[in-house]
């Protein structure tokens, strides 16, 4: 990782070692993904074989997961590990049952009642990676929400393994949400299948998850074409760090790496006003990355990840808010008086004994967040997202009578005399 000084960089230079490594190779992935989402659209199952076989190494008749495949993963995976499931659900479940959305009604004039009413999104898909690593976390975060809600079909697509099977744990997660269609599906294609439909999969009315640059993008494009909405962009993994003299070097280096060895176009970046501790810390990462099994992905991610040492920590805050991190870890002393800093980050981890991965896991916030600086504008998933808000008014005669003029007034000063007339002829008939 390279040590730069915040204050040393003129703009440009702060602009490069603020981009994402994404950004270089944005246009050839739009491209490429745009030709796998056209061939899903005209092609269907027969395209979904095709790229499956191309992209995964695996020649799939059919894409749905049977009950007998959910059965052999039951007994696969160990009894631990479920236990741990469990307990994460259980979490999850609290955290998101809290904040769910709640109906209203009330009166805004005399004789008019409006309010808005909660609905679950009819068909919704949850995209659950399984690339270098399985994510049997990400299935609850989505299976969860998705159930709370009350949306009424859910389908989950997961990346095939090389035996043609779904990662157990992923299918025994999906299970403990209440979600029991998946598909064997994975990359830009699975998001493609789930938007369009094709003769396996159904086509849904909004899409869910995390992935790689090119399952972000996928998203992103078959949102732009209006066949689903999409809940935000969820790419490439990254984490920043604002950390003052009194942090735990191993602490922070641990929390860099966690990240980086999600895979290589993830990115990790270090704040601190405190020399000392900066290099500590590139220290430690070094130690520490000698003895993970994933070195090599988290080695090429370092190569676009940063140490920076700034002026102060009001300072990392700026930096911060301008860069909007999806995770962002205050290793403050007092972190809790720091939390006004911050405005713009997908969640937050409080003080020393707060790792990222206890939120990836089982603390019971949701890991699917808004990547690539879209934090400044979205929200980590929740219930909400899941549902449609939807507004419902009732006016008695007494009431359109009371603002029905009003009403009118705007009507003509907008020149929509159709409007004004709609109002208009209930007046003229009231008694």
């Amino acid at each position: 990782m390279n040590i730069l000084d915040w204050n040393t960089l003129d703009a440009d230079a702060r602009t490069r070692a603020l981009a994402r490594p994404v950004q270089a190779v944005a246009a050839q992935t739009r491209a490429s993904v745009a030709a796998l989402i056209e061939q899903v659209r005209r092609d269907g199952d027969a395209a979904l074989r095709e790229i499956t076989g191309r992209l995964d190494g695996v020649v799939l008749e059919h894409f749905e997961v049977g009950e007998a495949e959910f059965a052999a993963a039951e007994r696969a995976v160990p009894a631990e590990l479920r236990i741990a499931l469990q307990q994460a659900v259980t979490r999850i479940d609290a955290f998101h049952r809290a904040g769910m959305l709640q109906p209203y009604t009330l009166e805004t004039a005399p004789g008019v009642t409006c309010g808005k009413i909660v609905r679950g999104i009819g068909r919704v898909g949850l995209y659950v990676p399984a690339g270098s690593a399985p994510l049997p976390s990400t299935a609850l975060m989505l299976g969860v929400p998705a159930r709370l809600a009350g949306c009424r079909e859910v389908v989950l697509c997961t990346p095939p393994r090389r035996d043609g099977s779904a990662d157990p744990a992923v299918l025994v997660a999906a299970r403990l949400t209440g979600v029991h269609r998946v598909f064997k599906l994975g990359g830009a294609q699975a998001i493609a299948a789930m938007a369009h439909g094709t003769g396996s999969v159904p086509s849904c009315d909004k899409l869910f998850g995390p992935g790689n640059s090119y399952v972000t993008e996928a998203k992103q494009q078959v949102a732009q074409a209006g066949a689903a909405a999409i809940d935000m962009p969820a790419g490439p993994s990254e984490v920043l760090v604002i950390a003052d003299a009194g942090a735990t070097p191993a602490f922070v280096a641990a929390d860099l790496l966690s990240q980086a060895e999600h895979g290589p176009d993830s990115q990790v970046l270090l704040l601190s006003d405190d020399a000392a501790l900066i290099a500590a810390v590139q220290a430690e990462v070094e130690a520490q990355l000698a003895r993970l099994p994933r070195q090599a992905i988290a080695r090429q991610a370092l190569e676009a990840s940063l140490l920076l040492k700034v002026a102060s920590i009001e300072q990392a805050f700026a930096i911060s808010n301008r860069y909007a991190p999806e995770h962002l870890i205050l290793a403050l002393r007092e972190p809790q008086r720091w939390l006004e800093q911050v405005e713009a980050a997908g969640s937050v981890f409080l003080g020393d004994h707060t790792p990222e991965a206890l939120g990836d896991y089982c603390s019971g916030t949701n890991h699917v967040l808004p990547t690539a600086g879209a934090a400044r504008a979205y929200s980590g998933v929740s219930v909400a997202s899941f549902q449609s808000q939807i507004s419902v008014q009732s006016a008695s005669a007494e009431g359109i009578a009371g603002i029905g003029p009003c009403a009118i007034v705007l009507a003509r000063a907008e020149g929509l005399d159709a409007h004004a007339n709609a109002v208009a002829l209930r007046l003229e008939a009231a008694p």
